[in-house]
């Protein structure tokens, strides 16, 4: 049961009952956060009284330790919400409103960064079905694939699918679904080869690597260029670390060894969300410095450094936008100002015959992989770690396909 302030704001530690779509929910905070839980009712007045009690039990909980941050404890079953004397307590949860329960869920289990794109995108599909399509049945299950067929990408119809199937799992666990509707759907649908390239995280169909003289001219451009030269230390990062984006963008000088020896890379930041996460595999590894990027590091760090402070902060501060330093210095891109298409550098480079075909930034790190490879100074173990990578990751997807070798005369 919620009570206000003389403000008229919930007080702390307060649950109040509110509607969406004519439907109730809880929302309080706890621990920082807020949360929001929804019961799946019409909001009448016996659906409101159960509400109230279950507003209750949390603030109870709440102030006697025993929250149950799950919030499973709280959830109303569908047998709970039939009565026989009141027709239309007799609901049928909606996609829309088990998406969000589940997410709830999900959300101590995943990263914030899957929170916020994968699943906000598949929030942003349900919520786009039609109200007929709400309802979770067979019949519906059939006709909201061909829904989203129709208006995504084979590829995002599947990927959306095998999501909401994984949701109706979890209800079904739950009691709230009797059976899943979506169970086997996603594996029917068939993608394109050249569809799934596009969304390969690992970057591994695009494989790519620089020259050793590419790799120079390009450095050297950036170190002449009279805008964005300032990003020419973070470019020669990339291509000597074989550190992932993310992992050079959140790079703190906490992280670099005061005798510039050693780098540990422990972090990664999302410069599309401004996240801070672990690294791609979650573990921490330790990058050994050479001479020539221990100068690189002892140069840039500036005397009495805040050691929370970024090493490669963007020009105006703050982190690095990934988009934005491609869409500008990396590739160039259309100007919003006079809608002129300005070439970046690795662009121009192409154009000048100083490259010979345009690659993406993330090849930096399949050139020093590439590279390291061909040196043979180090095993494939080490360079593995090195990377953050498995061994068997770099066999499958390096060695062969980036330096095929000749047969030996015997």
């Amino acid at each position: 049961m919620s009570t206000k302030t003389p403000t008229g704001k919930a007080s702390k530690g307060s649950v109040q009952v509110i509607t969406s779509n004519n439907r109730l929910q809880l929302r309080f905070r706890y621990a920082g956060k807020r949360h929001y839980l929804s019961l799946g009712l019409y909001d009448d007045r016996d659906n409101r009284l159960a509400a109230e009690m279950k507003a209750r039990q949390i603030e109870l909980d709440i102030l006697s330790g025993n929250f149950d941050e799950t919030l499973d404890k709280y959830r109303i079953s569908v047998a709970s919400k039939v009565t026989v004397d009141n027709p239309q307590s007799q609901v049928i949860l909606l996609l829309s409103e088990m998406w969000e329960q589940y997410t709830e869920y999900r959300r101590p289990q995943i990263a914030e960064t899957t929170l916020r794109i994968q699943y906000a995108a598949v929030a942003s599909h349900i919520n786009k079905l039609p109200s007929a399509l709400q309802s979770i049945s067979k019949e519906n299950a059939v006709k909201i694939r061909d829904f989203y067929l129709k208006r995504l990408t084979a590829d995002a119809t599947k990927r959306t699918i095998t999501q909401i199937s994984a949701c109706c799992d979890w209800a079904v666990d739950s009691n709230s679904i009797t059976e899943n509707p979506f169970q086997g759907m996603a594996s029917k649908i068939t993608v394109p080869k050249s569809k799934n390239k596009k969304h390969d995280d690992n970057h591994y169909d695009d494989i790519d690597p620089f020259t050793r003289d590419e790799c120079n001219v390009i450095i050297e451009a950036f170190e002449k260029h009279p805008i964005y030269s300032y990003y020419a230390p973070y470019v020669k990062f990339l291509f000597w670390t074989g550190c992932r984006t993310g992992e050079a963008i959140g790079l703190k000088w906490k992280h670099v060894a005061s005798d510039f020896s050693t780098i540990t890379f422990c972090q990664s930041v999302s410069s599309r969300l401004k996240v801070r996460k672990c690294t791609k595999n979650e573990v921490v590894r330790k990058f050994p410095c050479n001479s020539r990027l221990k100068m690189l590091l002892k140069a840039i760090k500036p005397d009495g450094v805040n050691l929370e402070s970024l090493v490669f902060p963007a020009k105006r501060g703050g982190t690095i936008n990934y988009g934005s330093f491609t869409e500008n210095a990396w590739k160039g891109g259309r100007r919003r100002d006079d809608q002129k298409v300005q070439d970046g550098i690795v662009t121009k480079l192409v154009k000048e015959g100083k490259v010979q075909r345009y690659r993406k930034q993330y090849n930096t790190r399949h050139t020093f992989i590439t590279l390291c490879l061909e040196s043979q100074t180090a095993s494939v173990k080490q360079i593995a770690d090195w990377v953050g990578d498995k061994p068997e990751t770099i066999l499958k997807h390096y060695v062969g396909k980036t330096n095929p070798g000749k047969v030996p005369e015997f």
